[in-house]
């Protein structure tokens, strides 16, 4: 993940090193990939660059490429996430249209060093950078015209318990190894399970179709989860508002109601009126009912 603030921070990178050396498989970037080409409604990537900013564990850029896009330049704030993300690309073949980098969204020069990209996709990423609304804004600035920027935020309207997670988090972070284990037993119990041994089947099963969600692992994310600090929540409604309303973009696509919202946006310069993202995802479950 990304950021420049000197706090204390979950170790993203080594959560993600670890899994692509145990989770990491054929069948999870595939996954990842019909994830990433359904929400982008396509059928492959070809022609678009592909910016991948808070690179993370790799598999979303591997998946890009895969899908046919023509260039992809991946960085990270942390460093193991970097390395994490060039074991996948030398598992690549080390294709001269994938390049890693170390680098910070929150850095204005940095961004503009990159240059303009068709497709810059940052899932999970810019509210662990310790200032969300700057993020969100360097990193809008490296989509070109008519390119794509699509974006997965932690959501404050379906949170109702965002100073207790906030506080999880640190405690999380500030623990010793066997404490972390612990807390991830007890998130299963008590957030999976909800208390009751009844309930372990369901999880287990949760856990081993957990693969088939963007290609990620179940583990992997509870410790993503609980640990992720720093952190800030926003509202569905106030990004979409900063991107159409400030930098020219037009909301084409949204996911809403899990811990991440996701947003798909087209620069397609000035709108003539705002989209409501509860009607949005209204006339989405209409039309799904009606297929």
């Amino acid at each position: 993940m990304n950021g420049s603030v000197n706090t204390m921070r979950f170790a993203f990178g080594r959560n993600w090193q670890r899994f692509v050396a145990r989770n990491f498989s054929e069948k999870r970037l595939a996954a990842a990939q019909r994830r990433l080409l359904g929400f982008l409604e396509r059928s492959a990537l070809d022609g678009l660059d592909m910016l991948d900013i808070g690179c993370g564990s790799g598999i979303h850029s591997y998946a890009a490429l895969k899908s046919g896009a023509r260039r992809i330049h991946s960085f990270d704030y942390d460093p193991n996430s970097v390395s994490a993300t060039c074991f996948l690309r030398d598992r690549a073949g080390r294709p001269q249209n994938w390049t890693v980098d170390r680098g910070d969204v929150l850095d204005e020069n940095y961004l503009k060093s990159l240059g303009k990209w068709s497709f810059v996709y940052s899932w999970g990423v810019l509210h662990h950078t310790g200032d969300v609304w700057q993020a969100i804004r360097t990193a809008q600035s490296a989509v070109a015209d008519g390119g794509l920027f699509f974006i997965a935020l932690y959501s404050a309207d379906v949170q109702p318990l965002k100073e207790y997670w906030l506080e999880v988090k640190q405690r999380y972070n500030k623990s010793n190894d066997l404490e972390k284990q612990r807390m991830v037993w007890w998130y299963i119990w008590r957030h999976g399970m909800q208390g009751s041994i009844y309930r372990a089947p369901q999880v287990i099963r949760q856990i081993v179709s957990y693969r088939y969600q963007r290609g990620m692992n179940y583990f992997t994310d509870v410790r993503d989860w609980l640990g992720g600090w720093p952190m800030e929540y926003t509202a569905d409604q106030d990004v979409v508002d900063l991107l159409e309303g400030t930098y020219g973009f037009r909301l084409i696509n949204v996911t809403t109601g899990q811990a991440c919202s996701e947003f798909l946006f087209e620069r397609s310069g000035p709108r003539a009126h705002r989209t409501n993202v509860k009607d949005m995802v209204a006339r989405k479950v209409a039309d799904s009912i009606s297929v």
